[in-house]
């Protein structure tokens, strides 16, 4: 049944390009109709695709519908779908039509811009893009092109933060000694993202160096600039360099918001790189409800945020904004004469961006065509609409934990993640690890019954589950569903206000 030996010479035939496609957006198309009918999270067990499927590729090609029919009998059913208006999981990797169009033109163009010759609309449209949305989120001027600092596509916050540990790393060891960066020493809460860690260890600073500061429920989770003010002036006395501090605005854990400006200012003081970490809830920031959590940004040197979690962009799209684009290209930039472009001298000094020099591969997708095609789609309004609609649909559910006293909220819903857990069901105290028992009990219920998708978090060694509700497809019945889900199964494990089972 294979079909005939591959073309080399027409496998990007613009009849066969029209026709596959067509045929994939049907099948995508179809999905989408019918991605509420599946379990949200499949009860697939480890190895069941290598059951199904051959050892070894096929010899020849084989034709498009084919392995559509593949995809629809033995991916689908295996999938976690995080597309499904009842994923309430992580945080959601957002997509819309816009989104996938964006993709389409990045993906069939295919041009890989990692200089301004390469391709000098995409790096173009790259910086208008990143000044564009810099505007809409209410940063301040210093990272704006136009204001003198500058924006750049990575692909994940991951690789963000690594590049600006870099560049924080290399300004700081230029006025140390070599042997420094055993001396340099990077401080985040015990809510920010394990990135951070993983980070510093890439740039060379040592696993004893990573400063975890405790958070507490006084502060909502948020840090403090007293109690990074400790650890800073301890390190000091000790003879080392405060080098990288992390400020989170939507923690993943619980959506914590870290105080901007009294991080700014301290690290200021010592001659720290601030770093804010908005991957999650900076989206929420093109609101001016939400404004006011961005507040003294302009003391940082570096803000991040995700489109492609919160702001209908499909993956990968992560914005990375520089005060000193300069502190940035210093630590990154390589210059090969193979990368040289003679028509490009005149340009040297008229701004122009080569984007190899603010990331760390050198190939990279022409994602600002993706992020400007939704910008221009649906609006700064349409997407203030957009975050607005779930912030609802999350209170809504936080209300809902409230007026049930067999929940309780852990921590204040400021965007749209609702955190909780079942309080103890009988008098007395029944013991933390009975009530974590209870609540993973809860979680694997909900999640089992494939209706809905929640994760977990631990805090206060308390176990926590997380909705986060963000899905392109969500509406306020899946939320109210899913509070109906939520109490059902919290009868089903034994969840009662008291000893005689009344609720």
């Amino acid at each position: 049944m294979g079909g005939a030996p591959f073309d080399a010479l027409m496998s990007l035939d613009p009849e066969t390009f029209a026709r596959e496609s067509r045929a994939v957006i049907n099948f995508l198309a179809g999905y989408y109709r019918d991605v509420e009918k599946y379990p949200v999270q499949p009860e697939a067990m480890p190895g069941c695709l290598r059951t199904l499927l051959p050892d070894a590729p096929p010899e020849n090609g084989e034709q498009m519908d084919v392995i559509l029919e593949e995809v629809w009998r033995h991916i689908v059913p295996a999938l976690t779908h995080w597309q499904s208006p009842k994923f309430f999981g992580y945080f959601q990797a957002n997509a819309s039509t816009a989104g996938f169009a964006g993709e389409m033109l990045s993906t069939g163009l295919n041009v890989v811009p990692f200089t301004r010759a390469a391709s000098p609309a995409a790096t173009e449209l790259e910086s208008v893009v990143m000044d564009w949305m810099g505007k809409l989120a209410g940063l301040p001027d210093c990272f704006l092109f136009s204001g003198g600092g500058g924006g750049v596509l990575h692909g994940s916050t991951c690789e963000a933060v690594v590049c600006t540990l870099a560049a924080a790393r290399d300004r700081a060891l230029s006025r140390l000694s070599h042997e420094g960066i055993l001396r340099l020493v990077v401080y985040a809460s015990d809510q920010s993202h394990s990135t951070f860690q993983k980070g510093a260890r890439i740039v060379g600073v040592p696993r004893s160096n990573f400063r975890v500061i405790p958070t507490s429920a006084a502060s909502s989770y948020g840090l403090t600039a007293a109690s990074v003010r400790d650890a800073v002036e301890a390190d000091v006395a000790s003879g080392l360099v405060p080098l990288y501090l992390c400020a989170t605005v939507g923690t993943t854990g619980l959506g914590a918001v870290d105080p901007v400006r009294d991080l700014g200012e301290l690290a200021r003081e010592h001659g720290i790189w601030l770093h804010v970490d908005a991957a999650y809830a900076g989206s929420a920031l093109i609101c001016p409800e939400f404004h006011e959590y961005i507040d003294g940004a302009e003391l940082a040197d570096s803000v991040s945020m995700n489109p492609h979690k919160w702001f209908l962009t499909n993956m990968d799209c992560c914005c990375l904004w520089v005060a000193s684009p300069a502190a940035l290209t210093s630590a990154l930039s390589t210059n090969p004469e193979y990368l040289s472009n003679v028509t490009e001298e005149s340009a040297a000094g008229a701004g122009v961006v080569d984007y190899k020099d603010w990331q760390i591969a050198l190939s990279r997708p022409f994602r600002a065509i993706k992020l400007w095609v939704v910008l221009r789609r649906y609006g700064g309004a349409g997407m203030r609409a957009y975050i607005r609609r779930h912030v609802e649909m999350a209170r809504w559910f936080e209300r809902a934990l409230e007026a049930d006293e067999r929940f309780e909220v852990i921590a204040p819903t400021r965007f749209s993640l609702v955190t909780f857990p079942i309080r103890p069901w009988h008098e007395g105290d029944p013991g933390d690890d009975a009530v974590d028992a209870l609540n993973r009990k809860l979680l694997v219920a909900v999640n089992g019954s494939g209706r809905a998708f929640m994760t977990h978090f631990m805090v206060d060694g308390k176990f926590v589950i997380r909705m986060a509700v963000g899905g392109a497809m969500t509406r306020m019945r899946h939320v109210q569903d899913t509070w109906e889900l939520v109490r059902e199964k919290a009868k089903e494990v034994g969840a009662l206000t008291n000893d005689s089972g009344q609720y």
